[in-house]
């Protein structure tokens, strides 16, 4: 095996794309500024209980694990930061009041999440934390979708779901409650003939609402056959009426809604989002309400957000088009050397050549000259 073959996929990233992915970064980043989130950075690898804590056995096996040589004691490299977030929130920030938290690194993956997806994505997204009202999940979701306007993603996708549906289901038939495992599973994979045959020992109203959770998707009139369909329980409507509002506040996006789309089920506690975009696979971000992952941390706080693959999107967006910059040949003149200096602290990009490779610039296009003209170093422009 050549030694420079490396992991299944696992790949580099070249100047091109690279450039493309630190811009959006940065321009993103900014964005959540706006909106008034703070970066945070945990770290790369922690101690697998609190890096798993809260999330299900799904992070679990997708995450790499391994003996730290100082303790003793099994650490994980991280798959997903949002609970690392969640940490920070619950124990070393420790605020009583609403927190906006966002960050941006690489993750490591045990699988792939999906097809022609990397194992090592580069992970950006936000949180709030603080505020139970559907207020947060609104600005979540705006945020988001501005996220995708701002890599000039104009096609969107989002698709909605609740878990509170299922969860006022099972609360309201002690059997059903006993199967819970199973039926997340078969609503997820839309199995109606496994469905029919676990539930028919349930109560007859719940067996006939679970039985129409799978063909409960589509466009927005689903919300309204949901109602007209399903058991008059509060916590169904309540979760109804949620969707609802935030099908009104989706701006541009085409909105779907799939209640047996139950991934993250374990983990969420509320509103759940995908969202799609031509040209990729999978969903190019995922996000939703998690009450519950801080409580592990010793704090429980309300808290919804989102986050998405920035190598993916990245791949959506045309070709970095080659920077402008200022060719200068390589000398020791000191007047050289200082004009260089000032063009370069006022924001430009200075190649100063080296002797023999005068036309070697691929990733940039010397469209200016620094040239000796009269006695001083003067800028022209380049035919």
């Amino acid at each position: 095996m050549p030694n420079w073959l490396l992991p299944e996929n696992i790949a580099d990233v070249l100047p091109s794309e690279a450039r493309k992915i630190e811009e959006l970064r940065r321009v993103i980043l900014d964005n959540f500024r706006l909106y008034g989130y703070e970066l945070v950075m945990p770290p790369l690898l922690e101690y697998i209980e609190s890096l798993l804590t809260g999330a299900g056995q799904d992070l679990d096996l997708r995450t790499f694990k391994l003996v730290d040589q100082l303790s003793g004691r099994t650490m994980g490299i991280r798959a997903d930061m949002t609970t690392q977030v969640a940490r920070i929130d619950a124990h070393l920030l420790n605020r009583s009041s609403v927190t906006r938290l966002c960050y941006a690194g690489s993750v490591l993956q045990t699988r792939p999440s999906g097809l022609h997806a990397t194992r090592e994505p580069i992970q950006i997204g936000a949180e709030i934390y603080g505020h139970a009202g559907l207020e947060a999940d609104a600005e979540i979701q705006e945020l988001v979708l501005a996220t995708l306007a701002i890599a000039n993603i104009s096609e969107v996708s989002l698709d909605l779901c609740h878990v509170g549906v299922l969860r006022a289901l099972l609360e309201s038939d002690d059997l059903a409650k006993k199967h819970e495992a199973q039926l997340f599973s078969l609503l997820e994979s839309k199995d109606l003939p496994a469905l029919d045959l676990l539930t028919r020992d349930f109560s007859p109203i719940v067996r006939q609402a679970l039985l129409d959770l799978p063909n409960l998707y589509g466009d927005a009139t689903v919300i309204q056959r949901a109602r007209e369909l399903l058991p008059k329980l509060s916590g169904i409507s309540t979760a109804l009426d949620e969707l609802e509002s935030l099908v009104k506040l989706a701006l541009n996006a085409q909105v779907s809604i799939d209640l047996a789309d139950l991934r993250g089920y374990h983990y969420h506690s509320g509103v759940m989002f995908s969202v799609f975009v031509p040209g990729l696979p999978n969903a190019v971000a995922r996000g939703g309400r998690y009450d519950h992952v801080g409580e592990a941390f010793g704090r429980a706080r309300p808290a919804t957000g989102f986050s998405l693959d920035l190598r993916e999107l990245a791949r959506l967006m045309p070709s970095a088009e080659r920077k402008n910059a200022i060719f200068a040949p390589w000398s020791q003149d000191a007047k050289l050397r200082q004009k260089i200096c000032e063009l370069r602290q006022a924001g430009e990009v200075v190649i100063q050549s080296l002797p023999g490779h005068e036309s070697e610039q691929d990733e940039f296009d010397c469209n200016r000259a620094v040239v000796f003209e009269d006695g001083q170093w003067v800028l022209n422009n380049v035919g």
